[in-house]
Protein backbone atom coordinates (compact mmCIF):
# COMPACT_ATOMS: atom_id res chain seq x y z
CA UNK A 1 0.00 0.00 0.00
CA UNK A 2 1.17 3.66 -0.54
CA UNK A 3 1.44 6.54 1.71
CA UNK A 4 -1.10 8.19 0.05
CA UNK A 5 -3.98 8.77 1.76
CA UNK A 6 -7.28 8.94 0.17
CA UNK A 7 -9.12 12.88 0.42
CA UNK A 8 -12.06 14.06 2.25
CA UNK A 9 -14.45 14.42 -1.09
CA UNK A 10 -13.96 10.43 -1.03
CA UNK A 11 -16.53 10.47 2.03
CA UNK A 12 -18.67 13.37 1.51
CA UNK A 13 -19.08 11.65 -2.30
CA UNK A 14 -19.84 8.89 -0.76
CA UNK A 15 -23.12 10.16 1.27
CA UNK A 16 -24.88 11.99 -2.00
CA UNK A 17 -23.92 9.31 -4.56
CA UNK A 18 -24.93 6.18 -2.69
CA UNK A 19 -28.27 7.97 -1.76
CA UNK A 20 -29.11 9.39 -5.28
CA UNK A 21 -27.85 6.12 -7.38
CA UNK A 22 -26.62 2.96 -6.08
CA UNK A 23 -27.78 -0.15 -4.18
CA UNK A 24 -24.22 -0.74 -2.94
CA UNK A 25 -23.92 -1.88 0.42
CA UNK A 26 -20.52 -3.05 0.47
CA UNK A 27 -19.02 -0.83 3.33
CA UNK A 28 -16.11 -0.89 1.66
CA UNK A 29 -13.34 2.08 3.15
CA UNK A 30 -11.68 3.97 0.89
CA UNK A 31 -8.47 1.87 -0.96
CA UNK A 32 -8.97 -0.49 1.98
CA UNK A 33 -6.50 -3.35 2.06
CA UNK A 34 -8.16 -6.77 1.60
CA UNK A 35 -7.01 -10.05 2.71
CA UNK A 36 -8.80 -13.05 0.83
CA UNK A 37 -8.78 -12.42 -2.54
CA UNK A 38 -9.43 -14.78 -5.37
CA UNK A 39 -9.11 -15.02 -9.54
CA UNK A 40 -10.29 -17.12 -12.15
CA UNK A 41 -7.63 -15.91 -14.80
CA UNK A 42 -6.40 -18.98 -16.42
CA UNK A 43 -3.07 -19.36 -18.18
CA UNK A 44 -2.80 -19.71 -21.83
CA UNK A 45 -0.59 -20.38 -24.64
CA UNK A 46 2.21 -18.23 -26.05
CA UNK A 47 1.74 -14.92 -28.05
CA UNK A 48 0.63 -15.08 -31.48
CA UNK A 49 1.08 -12.28 -34.29
CA UNK A 50 -0.85 -9.21 -33.70
CA UNK A 51 -3.92 -8.18 -35.91
CA UNK A 52 -2.14 -6.30 -39.40
CA UNK A 53 -1.44 -2.98 -39.34
CA UNK A 54 -1.98 -3.00 -35.12
CA UNK A 55 0.52 -3.65 -32.19
CA UNK A 56 -1.30 -5.58 -29.28
CA UNK A 57 -1.49 -2.74 -27.51
CA UNK A 58 -4.31 -1.90 -29.83
CA UNK A 59 -6.27 -4.75 -29.24
CA UNK A 60 -8.78 -4.20 -26.47
CA UNK A 61 -11.27 -6.61 -25.75
CA UNK A 62 -14.46 -6.01 -22.71
CA UNK A 63 -15.09 -9.07 -20.53
CA UNK A 64 -17.96 -10.24 -19.55
CA UNK A 65 -16.75 -9.75 -16.08
CA UNK A 66 -17.27 -6.20 -17.28
CA UNK A 67 -13.22 -5.85 -17.20
CA UNK A 68 -11.28 -4.35 -20.26
CA UNK A 69 -8.86 -6.69 -21.63
CA UNK A 70 -5.69 -4.95 -23.64
CA UNK A 71 -3.29 -7.37 -25.33
CA UNK A 72 -2.57 -10.68 -27.14
CA UNK A 73 -6.18 -13.06 -25.94
CA UNK A 74 -3.38 -16.04 -26.07
CA UNK A 75 -0.19 -13.85 -23.90
CA UNK A 76 1.24 -16.65 -21.25
CA UNK A 77 1.52 -13.74 -18.30
CA UNK A 78 -1.58 -11.86 -17.47
CA UNK A 79 -2.14 -9.34 -15.44
CA UNK A 80 -5.09 -8.41 -14.03
CA UNK A 81 -6.19 -5.27 -11.96
CA UNK A 82 -9.56 -4.60 -9.44
CA UNK A 83 -8.94 -0.72 -9.33
CA UNK A 84 -11.42 2.18 -8.80
CA UNK A 85 -11.16 4.96 -11.17
CA UNK A 86 -11.05 7.53 -8.06
CA UNK A 87 -8.57 5.69 -6.00
CA UNK A 88 -5.29 7.87 -5.24
CA UNK A 89 -3.21 3.83 -4.93
CA UNK A 90 -4.81 3.03 -8.19
CA UNK A 91 -3.29 6.28 -9.78
CA UNK A 92 -0.12 6.04 -8.31
CA UNK A 93 0.23 2.66 -9.75
CA UNK A 94 -0.60 3.95 -13.01
CA UNK A 95 1.86 6.62 -13.06
CA UNK A 96 4.64 4.42 -11.75
CA UNK A 97 3.93 1.69 -13.87
CA UNK A 98 1.31 2.05 -16.76
CA UNK A 99 4.04 3.35 -19.33
CA UNK A 100 6.28 -0.30 -19.37
CA UNK A 101 3.14 -2.31 -18.75
CA UNK A 102 2.01 -0.95 -21.89
CA UNK A 103 5.08 0.14 -23.96
CA UNK A 104 7.49 -3.03 -23.36
CA UNK A 105 4.72 -6.01 -21.60
CA UNK A 106 2.11 -5.69 -23.49
CA UNK A 107 3.81 -4.47 -26.98
CA UNK A 108 5.48 -7.42 -26.69
CA UNK A 109 2.74 -9.97 -26.75
CA UNK A 110 4.05 -11.75 -23.53
CA UNK A 111 1.42 -9.85 -21.49
CA UNK A 112 -1.92 -9.68 -21.13
CA UNK A 113 -3.42 -6.20 -18.97
CA UNK A 114 -7.31 -6.44 -17.87
CA UNK A 115 -8.75 -3.26 -15.95
CA UNK A 116 -11.52 -4.35 -13.90
CA UNK A 117 -13.25 -1.22 -12.45
CA UNK A 118 -14.29 -1.72 -8.77
CA UNK A 119 -16.58 1.36 -7.62
CA UNK A 120 -15.82 1.08 -4.21
CA UNK A 121 -16.19 4.90 -4.06
CA UNK A 122 -19.93 5.90 -5.47
CA UNK A 123 -18.10 8.92 -7.84
CA UNK A 124 -16.19 5.37 -9.90
CA UNK A 125 -20.16 4.94 -11.45
CA UNK A 126 -20.07 7.83 -13.44
CA UNK A 127 -16.83 7.36 -14.29
CA UNK A 128 -16.86 4.26 -15.19
CA UNK A 129 -19.81 4.79 -16.90
CA UNK A 130 -18.13 7.45 -19.05
CA UNK A 131 -14.99 5.27 -20.06
CA UNK A 132 -17.87 2.52 -21.02
CA UNK A 133 -19.53 4.80 -23.17
CA UNK A 134 -16.95 5.90 -25.26
CA UNK A 135 -15.49 3.07 -28.34
CA UNK A 136 -13.61 0.34 -26.67
CA UNK A 137 -10.80 1.13 -28.22
CA UNK A 138 -10.69 4.58 -26.91
CA UNK A 139 -11.35 3.07 -23.40
CA UNK A 140 -7.94 2.52 -21.46
CA UNK A 141 -6.72 5.56 -23.09
CA UNK A 142 -9.41 7.04 -20.54
CA UNK A 143 -8.65 5.48 -17.80
CA UNK A 144 -5.07 6.30 -18.36
CA UNK A 145 -5.95 10.13 -18.49
CA UNK A 146 -7.97 9.87 -15.45
CA UNK A 147 -4.93 8.50 -13.46
CA UNK A 148 -2.70 10.91 -14.71
CA UNK A 149 -4.70 13.97 -14.24
CA UNK A 150 -5.51 12.36 -10.71
CA UNK A 151 -4.91 15.43 -8.73
CA UNK A 152 -6.78 17.78 -11.05
CA UNK A 153 -9.81 15.92 -11.66
CA UNK A 154 -10.50 15.46 -7.80
CA UNK A 155 -9.45 19.35 -7.30
CA UNK A 156 -12.42 20.39 -10.03
CA UNK A 157 -14.97 17.90 -8.22
CA UNK A 158 -14.56 18.77 -4.62
CA UNK A 159 -15.38 22.17 -6.13
CA UNK A 160 -18.64 20.94 -7.36
CA UNK A 161 -19.70 18.83 -4.67
CA UNK A 162 -22.24 21.49 -3.39
CA UNK A 163 -24.36 21.56 -6.77
CA UNK A 164 -24.07 17.37 -7.03
CA UNK A 165 -25.75 16.86 -3.69
CA UNK A 166 -28.66 18.75 -5.13
CA UNK A 167 -28.56 16.40 -8.03
CA UNK A 168 -30.00 14.17 -5.33
CA UNK A 169 -33.36 15.38 -5.54
CA UNK A 170 -33.99 15.18 -9.24
CA UNK A 171 -35.59 12.00 -10.48
CA UNK A 172 -33.08 9.16 -10.82
CA UNK A 173 -32.29 9.40 -14.81
CA UNK A 174 -31.69 13.03 -14.19
CA UNK A 175 -29.19 12.53 -11.15
CA UNK A 176 -26.18 11.29 -13.07
CA UNK A 177 -25.35 13.27 -16.00
CA UNK A 178 -25.53 16.45 -13.43
CA UNK A 179 -23.03 14.87 -11.09
CA UNK A 180 -21.18 14.48 -13.61
CA UNK A 181 -22.01 18.21 -14.78
CA UNK A 182 -21.49 19.32 -11.33
CA UNK A 183 -18.29 17.11 -10.34
CA UNK A 184 -16.23 18.25 -13.99
CA UNK A 185 -16.46 14.98 -15.27
CA UNK A 186 -18.41 16.00 -18.51
CA UNK A 187 -15.96 18.53 -19.35
CA UNK A 188 -13.07 16.19 -18.68
CA UNK A 189 -14.38 13.11 -20.97
CA UNK A 190 -16.00 16.18 -23.68
CA UNK A 191 -12.15 17.77 -24.10
CA UNK A 192 -11.09 13.80 -24.77
CA UNK A 193 -13.40 13.18 -28.07
CA UNK A 194 -16.56 12.09 -26.54
CA UNK A 195 -19.31 14.59 -26.91
CA UNK A 196 -21.60 15.67 -24.12
CA UNK A 197 -24.67 14.56 -26.15
CA UNK A 198 -23.33 11.01 -26.10
CA UNK A 199 -22.17 11.07 -22.51
CA UNK A 200 -25.49 12.53 -21.03
CA UNK A 201 -27.18 9.37 -23.36
CA UNK A 202 -24.96 6.96 -21.30
CA UNK A 203 -25.58 8.63 -17.57
CA UNK A 204 -29.13 8.74 -17.89
CA UNK A 205 -29.32 5.11 -18.40
CA UNK A 206 -29.74 3.93 -15.19
CA UNK A 207 -29.53 0.41 -15.74
CA UNK A 208 -26.03 1.09 -16.47
CA UNK A 209 -25.05 2.49 -13.14
CA UNK A 210 -27.07 -0.44 -11.66
CA UNK A 211 -24.88 -2.75 -13.70
CA UNK A 212 -21.43 -1.34 -11.84
CA UNK A 213 -22.62 -1.32 -8.65
CA UNK A 214 -23.71 -5.22 -9.40
CA UNK A 215 -20.51 -5.91 -10.42
CA UNK A 216 -18.76 -4.01 -7.45
CA UNK A 217 -20.81 -6.21 -5.29
CA UNK A 218 -19.79 -9.27 -7.07
CA UNK A 219 -16.42 -8.06 -6.69
CA UNK A 220 -16.77 -7.87 -3.08
CA UNK A 221 -18.61 -11.33 -2.89
CA UNK A 222 -15.04 -12.68 -4.12
CA UNK A 223 -13.25 -11.48 -1.25
CA UNK A 224 -11.57 -8.66 -2.50
CA UNK A 225 -11.94 -4.92 -0.47
CA UNK A 226 -9.16 -2.78 -1.60
CA UNK A 227 -8.07 -1.24 -4.43
CA UNK A 228 -5.76 -1.62 -6.24
CA UNK A 229 -5.86 -5.37 -5.80
CA UNK A 230 -3.78 -7.16 -9.10
CA UNK A 231 -3.54 -10.85 -9.84
CA UNK A 232 -0.51 -12.59 -12.18
CA UNK A 233 -1.90 -15.63 -13.86
CA UNK A 234 -4.47 -15.70 -10.95
CA UNK A 235 -1.72 -15.30 -8.29
CA UNK A 236 -2.58 -12.41 -5.84
CA UNK A 237 0.51 -9.93 -5.83
CA UNK A 238 1.12 -8.89 -2.32
CA UNK A 239 1.73 -5.43 -2.74
CA UNK A 240 0.37 -2.35 -4.79
CA UNK A 241 3.95 -0.96 -5.50
CA UNK A 242 4.65 -0.93 -9.03
CA UNK A 243 8.48 -1.97 -8.48
CA UNK A 244 7.22 -5.20 -6.50
CA UNK A 245 4.18 -5.59 -9.15
CA UNK A 246 7.28 -5.09 -12.07
CA UNK A 247 9.43 -8.05 -10.29
CA UNK A 248 6.28 -10.24 -10.21
CA UNK A 249 5.76 -9.95 -13.93
CA UNK A 250 9.15 -10.71 -14.79
CA UNK A 251 9.16 -14.19 -12.61
CA UNK A 252 6.01 -14.93 -14.55
CA UNK A 253 7.99 -14.70 -17.91
CA UNK A 254 7.37 -10.89 -19.15
CA UNK A 255 10.56 -10.34 -20.26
Amino acid sequence: MTTLSPRPIFSRQRVFAAAAILPLALGLAACKKADNATSSTPTVAAPTTPPPGKQWSDVIVPTAEGGLVMGNPAAPVKLVEYGSLSCPHCAKLAQDGMEKIVGTYVKSGKVSYEFRSFAIHPQDVPLTVLVRCAPTEASFGLIEQLFMNYDAVEKRSEAGFPKAQEAQKLPKNQQLPLIADALGYTEFFSARGLSVETQKKCLADTAAATKVAKEAEDISNKGIESTPTVFINGNKVGSTEWTDIDKALQAAGAV
